[in-house]
């Protein structure tokens, strides 16, 4: 079977990686092409890749783009995971690095949200369909997008005259992320459907958005244009199906439910739990003082790149100065590793619900001489929040950046993994946690009730409310602490199942082909 993956980021390639998309598309086409199956993987160049790795150029071709025919450039790089079944492609051209090499994503103003990133993706699928079109890209079997920034792909071979022969291709949309979904007016606006694409006659009712109805909506179009929708774990699939409650802590279909629902009626949906990689464990030798110094070194490398120095940066020094001088470290340690958003850290918040839970636990983990690292960054306020969090407690450590190297020993010294997401279509972090024996206490929702199970390889709750949800996370912390400190047997056996816990890519792919391919 031919396979294209069309997506926005793959981390097979250094540099095109920003969240656990680009692991899944790093990962299932090796399992994919273990199983008997040639795979090309194709996304935009960011970062003039062709100088960082070893190439081929496959061919140079114009491409009908906003009123314009656009030069653009497809090459196959040759990656150091030196599979001979998985290609790996790049098409070139200058709006992908308009924000600067190496960028992946831009930001927007709030009253043009997604504008950047939506022409330039716009572009990105428009040369993919007409790369199929001139048959620089063989021709697929299975055509497999990966969420909304591929879903344009959909849309022109099912609307675009000139690509009518390409509606015969199996289409598989997987949705990573539902809460971001790329929308973008019709018309009137440079960033806009028929500014892309000033000919093509599309059926509106299909695929706008429902709340915005003269907006195009590019997850619901793929949504009900694929012959297959692609969920990243059981209990997502159901989730989504149903209406998003903020008032109960309820995050769903976001709008899209109904045309989820009726892509379910219709026996399209299907949900497969994202895998891990169980062959290339980082090999971490690591204390806890090895650990400080490698923040502190990495602190002082962020520090260095900013004109003045940020007081979030600061105070960790300070903070990783202080453990140092006192020494071992006596009760568990808390970890967490991941963007910060409302989706990872709402029921954390001190302006939502209890106003006090992060500082509950924070109290209750000292009362148990225990200290907490939290490392990522994101939305700034959540940044600030966490700054200001760490100058009040002294067992609270927030390093405000991302380190490969940082995050490899988090996940080997961590006691308790600490996860509780409103909402998480699959989720990676907990699975790294787990396959280094590292329990984790997490939101039973999505990807994390089907991966994460209460006094087996880990804790885990919910609740019908914000409220509830907060109480209860306070309750499960406590508990797992108590288990840690008073039971030593039971919390060996925990231990011993979270590093027992697998979730191979080669049972996922094997699912692919059976319930999308």
């Amino acid at each position: 079977m031919q396979i294209l993956m069309v997506a926005a980021e793959n981390d097979a390639i250094k540099g095109a990686k920003v969240g656990g998309v680009a692991d899944v598309v790093r990962d299932v086409p090796t399992a994919l092409a273990m199983l008997g199956h040639n795979v090309d993987v194709i996304i935009p160049d960011y970062g003039n890749y062709t100088h960082v790795y070893e190439s081929n150029k496959l061919a140079t071709f114009y491409v009908p783009f906003s009123g314009h025919h656009e030069e653009v450039t497809l090459n196959e790089i040759y990656t150091d995971k030196g599979e001979l079944t998985v290609r790996q492609l790049i098409l070139s051209h200058p709006l992908f690095t308009s924000g600067g090499i190496g960028r992946v994503y831009l930001d927007d103003p709030s009253d043009r949200p997604f504008s950047s990133d939506a022409t330039k993706y716009a572009l990105f699928c428009a040369a993919v369909t007409q790369g199929i079109y001139e048959q620089h890209i063989i021709m697929p079997d299975v055509l497999h997008l990966h969420d909304w920034h591929s879903a344009l792909v959909a849309v022109l071979c099912e609307y675009n005259e000139k690509y009518h022969e390409l509606k015969q291709i199996h289409t598989v949309y997987t949705v990573h992320n539902l809460a971001l979904q790329g929308i973008r007016p019709f018309k009137h606006d440079e960033s806009s459907l028929e500014h892309w694409f000033s000919s093509l006659s599309y059926d509106g009712q299909l695929i706008c958005d429902p709340r915005y109805p003269h907006c195009f909506n590019p997850m619901r179009a793929a949504i009900n244009l694929a012959d297959k929708v692609h969920l990243v774990s059981p209990t997502y699939a159901l989730e989504v199906l149903e209406q998003s409650n903020f008032n109960q802590g309820f995050f769903g279909g976001e709008g899209l439910e109904l045309d989820l629902k009726k892509a379910s009626f219709d026996g399209k949906v299907v949900g497969i739990l994202n895998g891990c990689d169980y062959q290339n464990i980082p090999n971490v030798k690591v204390s806890n003082e090895t650990l400080l110094k490698s923040a502190k070194s990495s602190l002082l490398a962020w520090m260095s790149i900013e004109v003045h120095v940020k007081s979030v940066h600061y105070i960790a020094i300070e903070r990783i100065n202080d453990w140092l001088n006192r020494g071992t470290f006596d009760g568990p340690l808390i970890t967490s590793i991941g963007r910060l958003t409302d989706q990872k850290v709402l029921l954390l918040r001190e302006n939502i619900g209890r106003p006090d839970t992060f500082s509950q636990i924070l109290h209750h983990l000292d009362a148990n001489k225990g200290k907490m690292i939290i490392l990522g960054s994101g939305d700034k306020q959540i940044e600030l929040e966490l700054t200001q969090l760490m100058a009040k407690h002294d067992n609270f450590l927030f390093l405000n950046g991302y380190g490969q190297n940082l995050s490899d020993s988090l996940y080997e010294l961590g006691d308790i993994f600490l996860m509780p997401s409103s909402f998480e279509p699959c989720g990676i972090s907990q699975m790294l946690a787990l396959r280094s024996g590292q329990p984790c206490l997490v939101h039973s929702v999505g990807g994390l009730k089907d991966t994460v199970k209460h006094l087996d390889n880990g804790f885990s709750f919910n609740g019908n409310s914000i409220t509830e949800q907060q109480e209860n996370l306070i309750t499960t912390f406590k508990q797992s602490l108590n288990i840690f400190k008073s039971q030593p047997s039971q919390w060996k056996k925990i231990v011993t199942n979270a590093k027992k816990s697998r979730f191979n890519w080669q049972d996922s792919a094997k699912a692919y082909i059976e319930n999308l391919y």
